[in-house]
């Protein structure tokens, strides 16, 4: 009888032994994979990136010469599917969720949806006014941006579930918390959403924040500043603006100042309004209560935070489930936010291309650039300005710019301002993200003034 017990006992501990090993690679494995994909990075043609940017660049080629009949038929779609749900209201849109969410749009987005569906087809068959279609508007989006956003959205909302799902969040929480919420008082996870922007895309920080939001890892508060001041600029495109500029060589200094201005901007910036009017509450309305991420007195934060991984791991029953779901986010990426930025970013470029509503604004920085001593203040302080429309815009005005210094300023204020209408902005707008265009227009302005002195400072140390 002795021996049984034993033996029972014997059994019960292997058991659970298989069963802890069994959720921990079911958090290891997916986990790691995400990180490879979301996070390592990887050299190609000569130049950084990651390799979930290198699949979305091998969609774009695998669809070369179909790419923009496909995203002309989707945005298109939307607008007219969309009317005539919102219309017509039919069953089997309004009796599921998903479907609600995506083809019954508020009054405002169902005209964004009309007005970006306007866009596109007098872009693709070149009909109408020729201010809105031509290569520095409608042509811009249309042609150079949406493809490669299509792509992006393809993998990242089919592959996100692998950071989202299987611990990695909970593990990055507890070991960055007791950096993220005394520095910047926020979720320790947030420091993923910071890292997948840096090494591959703001898009992508865009939408983990969005994601987290919506499953209320995040309060209100917390999304709008993730979602403004950590969907960092990548480091491909840094290099792209300033080589854009003719400094290449000044690399190392460039991104060093751009670096240390966007932590200095994200200490600030959150302290003072529209974001520090945002709630701690979270999206259904429902108050903040404890911390997701608080340490137990018995716990340290590596042992804390694999704990919670493997608990979030074992959660999932279904890897069916988890595709589904992927395969929900990338529907959403693909034909809810596509439409928001080709209008959007159609109408910001409008602004700065064909009216002087930049030109006025730019005009306090005139004043600003001249108190630092920064050669051809009056050219610059229009350069940086329109960089709400678009980012790539100020380094394309920077090359009628004889000075090198001054050229070396806008080109990082254009990378550290963050926020432009013709991408990172649509996309916010476009989200579940608690901030409007004002809020963003704020925070705009806002970061210009304070990342300026410290480019600058760096600038004047350099030429």
């Amino acid at each position: 009888m002795k021996d049984n017990n034993i033996y029972a006992e014997s059994s019960r501990d292997l058991n659970n032994t298989n069963a802890g090993n069994k959720s921990l690679l079911r958090f290891l494995v997916p986990s790691l994979i995400g990180l490879f994909l979301f996070m390592t990075p990887v050299s190609y043609e000569g130049q950084m990136t990651i390799p979930v940017a290198l699949l979305a660049k091998a969609l774009m080629a695998l669809l070369d010469g179909y790419l923009l009949n496909i995203i002309t038929i989707i945005i298109s779609f939307m607008a007219v599917s969309s009317t005539l749900a919102v219309l017509f209201k039919p069953k089997f849109i309004t009796q599921r969720t998903f479907l609600t969410e995506l083809f019954m749009p508020t009054p405002l987005w169902l005209a964004v949806r009309i007005i970006s569906g306007a866009f596109t087809i007098a872009t693709v068959f070149q009909i109408g006014p020729e201010y809105i279609w031509n290569e520095n508007t409608g042509g811009l989006v249309l042609n150079d941006l949406l493809p490669t956003l299509f792509a992006v959205f393809i993998f990242a909302g089919l592959l996100l579930p692998l950071l989202l799902n299987f611990g990695l969040l909970e593990l990055c929480g507890s070991l960055c918390t007791k950096i993220m919420r005394p520095v910047f008082n926020l979720p320790g996870r947030s420091a993923v959403d910071c890292i997948a922007s840096w090494l591959g895309d703001g898009s992508v920080g865009i939408l983990l924040t969005d994601k987290q939001y919506q499953e209320k890892f995040y309060t209100q508060r917390e999304a709008a500043v993730i979602g403004t001041t950590f969907s960092a600029v990548s480091i491909t495109f840094s290099l792209v603006v300033i080589a854009q500029v003719n400094l290449e060589q000044y690399f190392l200094p460039y991104y060093l100042a751009i670096t240390l201005s966007g932590i200095v901007a994200a200490i600030i910036i959150p302290k003072l309004p529209p974001l520090c009017w945002k709630k701690d509450i979270y999206i259904d309305g429902s108050a903040k209560t404890h911390d997701l991420e608080a340490i137990p007195a018995n716990h340290n934060v590596f042992s804390w935070g694999i704990d919670q991984a493997i608990e979030k791991a074992s959660k999932v029953t279904s890897y069916r489930t988890v595709f589904i779901e992927g395969l929900k986010n990338a529907t959403h990426m693909v034909f809810g936010i596509l439409p928001v930025v080709m209008a959007i970013g159609t109408i910001g470029l409008l602004i700065a291309e064909y009216t002087s509503v930049f030109a006025i604004l730019g005009k306090p920085f005139m004043y600003y650039l001249d108190l630092m001593n920064v050669p051809e203040a009056a050219l610059a302080s229009e350069s940086l300005v329109v960089g709400f429309a678009d980012m790539f815009v100020p380094s394309i005005l920077a090359t009628s710019i004889d000075t090198d210094m001054t050229r070396f300023v806008i080109a990082g204020v254009s990378v550290s301002q963050l926020i432009y209408m013709s991408e990172v902005g649509a996309l916010i707008l476009g989200s579940k993200i608690p901030v409007n265009i004002v809020d963003l227009f704020i925070i705009f302005v806002l970061r210009t003034i304070i990342t300026l002195p410290i480019i600058t400072g760096v600038a004047h140390l350099i030429f």
